[in-house]
């Protein structure tokens, strides 16, 4: 509870210190001030790219004689992003624009003060933004009835898959990668034939646990299943949203934790997976790992396309996406990529305005998309092509983590990325709206509870998902018994209450 209390504390004096003079409002009697000029915070997850220095010279230029202002592009890194979002949040330091998703808790921050509203900025400071974004995508990302966030309208899908060599699967004589056999095969085979290669070698936990398995369990082993499975153990069914099972301890979880430690003895992965830090994008690209699971989806297997291609073109890449077999996707949901104004920004309405330009101005849409023309890329015949390679381009495609700005209007793509539209169209025939993604979780009244589960959870079903305990129904009955001693089961009721008033006012069934 004490750190409940810090959390709400920290954001009480940063509001406080908003309304009591901090805040520099630009917005007045309906005009947007550009007298003075300003320079603007933004800031980004991961990693700036290379040229980015040169990139923020270009658009200063732009930013200057359009809107009297600079902007300071600054970025988190990978590393320990989450924590670093919360002390940016909390800081009370100048942050004019902040990337917001519903995976980094924009609902979660947008209730406890973080972020200003915007319906009363956004009409006056980017009329034509405005209007740009359809009325539907502005409601769907309010939080108790407020807009906290600007949404990107391209329309996407990021679902998993198994991204693979598909020539070592031809090498190999292997049947077509489309179901679980069919991986298991090409993984059995990699293991086997491969001796330099890992074949998969994703490391990493989360609060679930180890990252790899959730995708291939939710999507692939339990189609019926909603895909973010499962949250505090609990599982929607995706013909009947409302009612959750326990798949915590159940038959299904077990025969799931087998399979993981088949894998494990196998060699499918190393025994040291849940500590490893080693880059899977890298690893794959340098022909370390023989397949990806984790983060997996069509534009990021067109981008490694693109840079093996380049690297090894003698080398092909595959891609199974889950949803083929499971005939379940649906495209993101407007809160998946956005930029909200922090309480702390100095500037809101010029930071508004600066976004608006991102968006639909072709000059900084393109330069901040795929850098100077001529210099990072070219424009052929209204394809993307990369000047250099992976290793010398200085600015990459989408490098500056620009997913919240994207135009259709103004986007261009490698030839290879015409493989991703196919399975858009194909996505296209059997899409259906996000029903999941718009519940914004208040986890205030069991915090405590589930941060002491996130311990149990690390502790004993991140080592039976990675395969490393040798009983696994005894180790499946260690974790059950701690996870309620944690207070599983008060978060579950808690957390099916709050659910079940969601799906109320959505009117899900």
């Amino acid at each position: 509870m004490k750190r409940i209390f810090l959390f709400s504390l920290l954001f009480a004096i940063m509001v406080s210190w908003v309304f009591s003079g901090g805040q520099h409002s630009d917005v007045e009697n309906g005009k947007l001030d550009l007298s003075k000029k300003v320079e603007l915070q933004f800031w980004m997850l991961g990693n700036a790219p290379g040229d980015l220095k040169l990139i923020e010279e270009e658009v200063n230029k732009l930013a200057l004689e359009d809107l009297n202002c600079t902007v300071k592009f600054n970025y988190t890194t990978w590393t320990d992003w989450s924590q670093k979002y919360k002390l940016l949040l909390t800081s009370g330091q100048q942050i004019d624009l902040i990337f917001t998703s519903e995976w980094t808790d924009y609902q979660r921050y947008a209730r406890s003060g973080a972020f200003l509203e915007l319906e009363n900025i956004v009409p006056i400071a980017a009329p034509e933004l405005n209007t740009f974004i359809p009325e539907n995508y502005w409601n769907a990302v309010k939080v108790a009835g407020h807009i906290y966030t600007m949404p990107n309208t391209w329309k996407e899908y990021v679902y998993d898959g198994f991204e693979y060599r598909e020539d070592l699967r031809k090498k190999y004589k292997l049947p077509e990668i489309n179901s679980i056999e069919t991986i298991e095969m090409y993984l059995e085979a990699i293991a086997e034939n491969e001796p330099s290669m890992m074949p998969l070698g994703e490391g990493g936990t989360g609060p679930k646990g180890f990252l790899m398995v959730y995708p291939i369990t939710a999507e692939l082993l339990h189609p019926w299943s909603d895909r973010s499975m499962d949250n505090y153990g609990l599982v929607s069914d995706n013909a009947n949203p409302r009612v959750m099972y326990q798949y915590w301890g159940s038959e299904e979880h077990l025969n799931d934790l087998k399979r993981w430690k088949k894998w494990a003895d196998n060699g499918y992965w190393s025994r040291s997976i849940l500590s490893s830090t080693e880059d899977p994008v890298a690893a794959f690209q340098a022909g370390k790992l023989g397949a990806k699971i984790s983060g997996i989806n069509p534009v990021k297997y067109s981008q490694d396309v693109i840079v093996m291609g380049k690297n090894h073109p003698d080398w092909e890449v595959g891609y199974y996406p889950f949803s083929y077999a499971t005939r379940i996707v649906h495209p993101v949901h407007p809160t998946h990529n956005g930029f909200a104004v922090p309480v702390s920004s100095k500037y809101p309405g010029r930071a508004v305005a600066l976004f608006e330009k991102l968006v639909m101005d072709k000059k900084y849409n393109r330069l901040t998309n795929y850098g100077i023309e001529g210099v990072h890329y070219t424009n052929d015949n209204g394809y993307y092509k990369m000047l250099g390679n992976a290793e010398t381009s200085g600015f990459k495609r989408e490098s500056m983590n620009s997913w919240a700005w994207r135009n259709p209007e103004y986007m261009l793509f490698d030839p290879s990325f015409d493989l991703v539209k196919s399975i858009f169209t194909e996505f296209d025939k059997f899409s259906t709206p996000d029903l999941y993604n718009g519940f914004a979780e208040d986890y205030t009244p069991y915090q405590s509870q589930k941060t002491a589960l996130e311990q149990v959870i690390a502790e004993y079903l991140a080592p039976l998902q990675a395969g490393l305990v040798e009983d696994v129904e005894a180790g499946l009955n260690k974790f059950m018994v701690e996870a309620k001693a944690a207070g599983m089961e008060e978060i579950q009721s808690e957390y099916l209450n709050q659910w079940y008033a969601y799906c109320d006012e959505m009117n899900i069934q």
